[in-house]
């Protein structure tokens, strides 16, 4: 009797990132990782290019600084900071030093959304979608799982631009295969006619599946767009997508203001009158510790939410009880 090899037990996208790092630098000599100390790299063997790994401390504004010159020498620099730190303390060097002068420098922000939930606050990263996508060239990217993340990194590294890669921090389930990843391109997971649920990052893709599953036993059927690049958004995708309703439900792990359902709102909203409703965390800091999902889930986000606004979306169009 052959007995079944267990389960790939599931890994951290920033564990993947770093994994894929070490792979490349060797074989990339114009990439240089500059570190601020989060301990992401420890016991990583460079091997040849070990010197081009450089720990800069807890200094994120000096960090992005040394990226902007290194990347106007010629060099691909990827800059480790935790989300929070790269989207609010460090963000005018991103913006002035980074995005203005169109620079390709990576910025992996780790920790992103409520992954450190242990931490608090203070740790938490729920603005950082809508300050990134708000600066000029900046390409802003949400690996949905670890397995899609050493792709995705690959695909940004071959862009003349910034690029924001927003990874978390524990490892989420692997989401189901799909579409080859293509940057700046939606992952069609789901086909309906009556709704569509749009969502990015891992546990808002997992959950809006997990709602189609729901919906399809009540005669509801929905289209689950895995939108991974927010910037540039995927509009085409979204409105080929669209049903009989004319309703996007957007799914994210973010405050409602400005993130993700701001970005799909604003592209839609300029080309066909359509509605969406944006399932986010509420616009309040987090008063307690938790896990992530705990925390997204206490925020309103679960596959039971997202039914509930589906169901109502859809009955409204068909004329029931709003």
């Amino acid at each position: 009797m052959t007995t079944a090899p267990a389960p790939a037990p599931a890994r951290s996208s920033r564990e993947v990132y770093r994994d894929a790092v070490a792979k490349l630098l060797p074989d990339e000599p114009r990439l240089v990782v500059l570190d601020s100390d989060t301990g992401l790299f420890g016991g990583v063997d460079f091997g040849s290019a070990a010197d081009r790994y450089l720990n800069l401390g807890i200094a994120e504004h000096t960090l992005m600084g040394a990226a902007a010159g290194l990347a106007r020498e010629g060099r691909i620099p990827l800059v480790n900071t935790m989300a929070a730190f790269a989207s609010s303390r460090a963000v005018e060097a991103v913006k002035i030093d980074i995005a203005m002068g169109n620079l390709p420098v990576l910025i992996a922000a780790t920790h992103s959304g409520v992954s450190a939930g242990h931490l608090g606050p203070t740790h938490h990263a729920l603005e950082d979608l809508a300050v990134m996508r708000a600066l000029p060239h900046m390409t802003v990217v949400v690996p949905g799982d670890a397995a899609g993340t050493e792709e995705l990194l690959r695909q940004a590294l071959a862009l003349d631009g910034p690029v924001y890669l927003r990874l978390g921090r524990g490892a989420t389930p692997d989401l189901p295969a799909g579409p080859p990843l293509r940057l700046g391109k939606a992952q069609q997971l789901r086909t309906g006619t009556d709704i569509t649920l749009a969502a990015c990052g891992p546990y808002p893709v997992l959950a809006a599946l997990e709602a189609a599953d729901l919906l399809e036993g009540e005669g509801i059927t929905a289209n689950v767009l895995h939108l991974h690049t927010v910037k540039p958004l995927d509009t085409s995708a979204l409105l080929s997508s669209l049903g009989v309703g004319d309703t996007v439900i957007t799914v994210e792990e973010h405050w409602r203001s400005g993130g993700f359902g701001s970005a799909v709102a604003e592209a839609l909203s300029a080309v066909r009158p359509v509605r969406v409703h944006r399932m986010a965390l509420p616009d309040e800091f987090v008063p307690v510790a938790g896990s992530q999902r705990y925390l997204i889930e206490r925020g309103g986000i679960s596959a039971r939410t997202i039914a509930e606004q589906a169901r109502k979306s859809v009955e409204s169009h068909r004329g029931g009880t709003r």
